[in-house]
């Protein structure tokens, strides 16, 4: 089954509606410049509602290695995603429960993510906007990601949405989706439509059984 995240989650009513609609994992947002941006204390709510039944991702962006072992242990959330600068080096001190986010604009872009270890790795578009690290709604060329599905779990972000999730399944057969905005209430990034969450894992559960 595709692993499906569903991202930027800033509410414990949220994150037990996504649980309940079937998602595999809840991205929680520490980027400070992020519309989605929670504090400890939410995740660590949050942590304490869900955490039993699906994978929490907290989202960081420039840390230390200390920073987010302290991070680790304040909210009770494992796995990292490293949205911003860090190097190759800097990834591999927080393994195995982390993994790189990457812009993809062009094959030298997806050609460099394979500088990355760890067994997961996440393909994004590269946004336009400066200053955004993710969850714009911006999609970049899918083919470009296909020799990394071949090698890595691949979680495919950037411009996913209920309408067009089933075509990326079917076209990457990615180890898993993350959506954030696609599945947002018009005109509010910080809650979740619980209609398009259900609409958005359903399409993958059908694109699944897709010959």
């Amino acid at each position: 089954m595709t692993y499906v995240k569903i991202c930027g989650i800033t509410s414990v009513e949220d994150a037990v509606m996504a649980a309940a609609a079937g998602a595999d994992a809840l991205g929680l947002n520490f980027v400070l410049s992020s519309k989605r941006v929670i504090d400890r204390a939410t995740a660590a709510h949050i942590s304490d509602a869900v955490g039993g039944q699906l994978e929490l991702v907290a989202i960081v962006a420039d840390r230390s290695a200390p920073e987010l072992e302290e991070l680790r242990e304040t909210t009770g959330i494992r796995w990292l995603q490293l949205h911003g600068r860090e190097s190759a080096e800097d990834l591999e001190l927080v393994l195995p429960h982390a993994y790189k986010a990457v812009s993809i604009a062009s094959a030298a872009d997806a050609a460099r993510a394979e500088e990355y270890g760890g067994t997961r790795l996440l393909a994004d578009a590269k946004s336009k906007i400066p200053g955004q690290l993710g969850g714009t709604g911006e999609r970049f060329d899918w083919s470009l990601a296909l020799p990394l599905t071949a090698r890595r779990d691949l979680i495919v972000a950037g411009g996913l949405d209920p309408s067009n999730v089933a075509e990326a399944v079917r076209t990457l057969r990615p180890f898993g989706v993350d959506v954030a905005s696609g599945v947002e209430r018009p005109g509010n990034p910080r809650q979740k439509d619980p209609a398009r969450v259900q609409a958005f894992i359903a399409a993958v559960r059908a694109a699944e059984r897709a010959p």
